[in-house]
C-alpha cells in the first residue's frame, strides 16, 4: 500500500511521463492559475469547458464542468499521441478487473466503477446516487459494509447472493446493498483497450450487475 500510495503521489505531482490538456485561469489581477493538468478537454465553447481528469482518492476518471463567466479560462491543447499518453497512465494507476457475464464471455477493464441508472437503463444516470469504486453489500453475518474495491479479489454474483474473496484471504457472503431507495440498476463500467482517448463518456463498456457472473481484480 505504501508502494502504491507512492506513486499516486507522483501522478498528483505531475512526475508521470504523460502530458496532456491544462486548464488555467486568469485571476482580477490579471494572474494565471492552473486549475487542472494531465486532463482531456471534450467541450470547449462559449459557455462551458467540459473535461476529464483522474481523481486520486477515487483511483477513476471523472468528468467536470466549469461554467464560464467573467473570469476566462484556458486551454493549452495536446496532441493525440499526448492524450494517448495520458490514457496509459490511467490504465496503470485505476482499478483493473476482468468481468465474466452469465453467458460466459470476458472482457478486461480499467478505470473499473459502479454507477447506477433507471431501472432497465433507460434514462440518464442517477446523479443523486454518486458513481463509486467501492461495493455496498448487506452481510449475511449481520450489518453492512461498503467494501473498497483495493479490498477486493474476486466478486462470484449467484442470483442476488454475492461471495467475495478479499486480497486478505477474508471470505465474505451477502447480497448487493442499493445506496437508493428508489428503483434504480447498478453497472459495473470502465474502459477497455479500445478506449477512443476523445470520447465524451468516461467508459466505453457497461455490465448490469445482474448480468455479472464474476469480477477478478487484477
Amino acid at each position: 500500500m505504501k508502494r502504491l500510495a507512492g506513486m499516486l503521489a507522483m501522478l498528483t505531482l505531475g512526475s508521470l511521463p504523460v502530458a496532456a490538456d491544462t486548464i488555467y485561469q486568469t485571476t482580477p489581477q490579471g494572474r494565471q492559475v492552473v486549475i487542472q493538468r494531465g486532463a482531456i478537454v471534450i467541450q470547449d465553447d462559449s459557455s462551458m469547458l467540459t473535461y476529464k481528469h483522474f481523481d486520486l482518492p477515487e483511483r477513476r476518471v471523472m468528468k467536470v464542468t466549469l461554467r464560464k463567466g467573467l473570469l476566462p479560462y484556458q486551454v493549452s491543447t495536446s496532441t493525440a499521441a499526448e492524450r494517448q499518453q495520458i490514457v496509459q497512465g490511467w490504465k496503470r494507476f485505476s482499478y483493473r478487473a476482468t468481468l465474466t457475464d452469465q453467458g460466459g464471455q470476458t472482457t478486461t477493464l480499467f478505470n473499473l466503477f459502479l454507477d447506477f441508472y433507471p431501472p432497465g437503463g433507460r434514462g440518464s444516470l442517477l446523479e443523486v446516487v454518486p458513481a463509486r469504486t467501492t461495493l455496498p453489500v448487506s452481510l449475511e453475518r449481520g450489518g453492512a459494509d461498503e467494501i473498497d474495491f483495493a479490498k477486493i479479489d474476486r466478486i462470484l454474483f449467484q442470483g442476488d447472493h454475492l461471495k467475495l474473496t478479499l486480497r486478505d484471504g477474508q471470505v465474505l457472503e451477502g447480497r448487493f446493498l442499493m445506496p437508493t431507495d428508489k428503483p434504480a440498476e447498478a453497472r459495473f463500467l470502465g474502459m477497455t483497450d479500445r478506449y477512443d482517448p476523445a470520447s465524451k463518456d468516461v467508459f466505453d463498456f457497461f455490465l448490469p450487475l445482474a448480468k455479472v457472473k464474476e469480477v477478478q481484480f487484477q
